[in-house]
C-alpha cells in the first residue's frame, strides 16, 4: 500500500513543489493539501493520512500548535520543514516536543539547484516516518511515561527487554547494572533523538560524577540551539563542544552539527572537519571509536532511537576494550534502527526503555 501523505504549506509554490516531488514516488500519493494548521487538523481527520509534512510558520493556527492537536485527536508521523537558522532550530525543537517525529531544511535553493537529492531525501524521510513507531505521540513530552516494553511490568532495576523484530533474536534479560567509575558516558542518536536525549539527561543530578558526550544527527545551525535547550533543561551543564574543551563531571559536551568530535586520552576534545567521505556529521562511530582508543575499559556508551547503524563499529570497538554498551529497547524509540544494530551485532550489554536509562545511569555512576 503506498504511503499516503497530507502536505501542510501556506506557500501556495512549496506545496506545489512538495507535492509533485512526492508523487513521483509509486509508492507516496498525496490525499491532499492545506494552506494553515486549522486545515491540517480537519484534513488529518478527513483523510487518515500515514505521514504528514508541516510548515511551521502559518496563518490562522501555526505549524507547532497544529501538531499539538493532531497528536491529541489523531495521532499521526509528522515531518517539519525548518529553515536553517537559530530562530529555525529553535521552533524545531518545539514542533519536535509537541510531537513531530523528524524534520527537513526548508530551502528553496535546493529545491531549484539539486532536485534529485532533494526528491531523494524528502521521500527517504517520508517513508521511514511512515514505519516509525505509533506510539511515538507519547514521546512528545518529557514527563510522559514510556510505554510498557512487555505485557507484564520488568522487576523494579531491571532492563526491560526488546520486543523481537524481523531479523533480531530477543535479547536475554541482563541484571541490574553494576557501579562503576565511568571516565566517559558517551551517547550516540538520531530521529527521535532530540526528545530522548532530553527524557534521558533531565533524570541525571546535578552531581553527575562523569563527563559525558552526545552525539546527535543534527544539521549546523541546531547544535548550538539544542545545547542551550538542553542546559536550561537540565541540572548538568550541556554546551555545544568547541575544539580543546576539557571533560568535566557533570557537564555534557554535544558534537557540533556538520563537523566530527573526537577525545584523546587527556580528556581533552577535538573537533575536525566533517569529511564528505563520511554520511554522518557528526558520525557516532567516530565519536565512539576514539573513546575506546582513550578509554579502554572506562566507558559506558549509550546508543538511542534512530535510523541506520550508526554506532554500532564504534560500539564493537568499545567492547573489545571492555567498555559497557546499552541500547534502547525497540518498544520505545521512534526509529528502532541503531539500536537494532546494536543488538542483532551482539553488542548490547543491557536493554533499556528510554524512562530508565537515566536513572540507571545515575545508579552506575553514582
Amino acid at each position: 500500500m503506498p504511503v499516503k501523505v497530507l502536505v501542510v504549506d501556506d506557500s501556495g509554490f512549496f506545496r506545489r513543489r512538495v507535492s509533485e516531488i512526492l508523487s513521483a514516488d509509486p509508492n507516496i500519493t498525496v490525499v491532499g493539501t492545506a494552506t494553515n494548521g486549522r486545515e491540517a487538523i480537519d484534513q488529518a481527520l478527513a483523510l487518515k493520512p500515514d505521514v504528514i509534512t508541516m510548515d511551521y510558520e502559518m496563518p490562522t493556527m501555526d505549524g507547532i500548535t497544529a501538531v499539538r492537536n493532531i497528536m491529541q485527536r489523531c495521532p499521526t508521523p509528522v515531518l517539519m520543514f525548518s529553515s536553517l537558522t537559530h530562530e529555525g532550530a529553535r521552533v524545531t525543537l518545539d514542533a519536535l516536543d509537541a510531537g513531530a517525529v523528524d524534520y527537513l531544511p526548508k530551502n528553496f535553493d535546493d529545491i531549484s539547484r539539486n532536485p534529485d537529492k532533494v526528491k531523494t531525501l524528502l521521500c527517504e524521510k517520508v517513508h521511514t516516518i511512515a514505519r516509525s513507531n505509533r506510539r511515538f505521540s507519547s514521546f512528545s513530552t518529557p514527563t510522559a511515561p514510556a510505554p510498557a516494553a512487555s505485557p507484564s511490568p520488568a522487576p523494579s532495576g531491571s532492563p526491560a527487554p526488546a520486543r523481537p523484530t524481523a531479523g533480531a533474536s530477543a535479547p536475554v534479560a541482563t541484571p541490574s547494572p553494576k557501579r562503576k567509575a565511568y571516565k566517559l558516558v558517551a551517547i550516540g542518536t538520531s530521529t527521535g533523538g532530540p526528545v530522548a536525549l532530553q527524557r534521558v539527561l533531565t533524570q541525571l543530578p546535578a552531581n553527575f560524577p562523569s563527563p559525558i558526550v552526545l552525539i546527535q544527527h543534527m544539521p549546523a545551525a541546531f547544535t548550538k540551539a539544542f545545547a542551550e535547550r538542553l542546559d536550561k533543561l537540565c541540572r548538568i551543564s550541556v554546551k555545544e563542544a568547541a575544539d580543546g574543551d576539557v571533560l568535566r563531571p557533570g557537564t555534557a559536551l554535544l558534537a557540533p552539527g556538520g563537523k566530527q568530535m573526537m577525545v584523546d586520552a587527556r580528556g581533552v576534545v577535538k573537533i575536525l572537519p566533517g569529511d564528505e567521505r563520511l554520511n554522518y556529521k557528526p558520525c557516532v562511530d567516530i565519536t565512539f571509536g576514539s573513546a575506546a582508543k582513550s578509554f579502554n575499559d572506562k566507558v559506558l556508551a549509550v546508543v538511542l532511537t534512530g535510523m541506520g547503524a550508526d554506532g554500532r563499529e564504534g560500539a564493537r570497538l568499545l567492547k573489545q576494550g571492555g567498555s559497557q554498551v546499552w541500547a534502547q529497547d525497540e518498544a520505545s524509540c521512534v526509529i528502532y534502527g541503531m539500536p537494532m544494530a546494536v543488538v542483532k551485532a551482539n553488542l548490547a550489554d543491557a536493554i533499556y526503555g528510554l524512562d530508565d536509562i537515566g536513572r540507571h545511569l545515575t545508579e552506575t555512576c553514582l
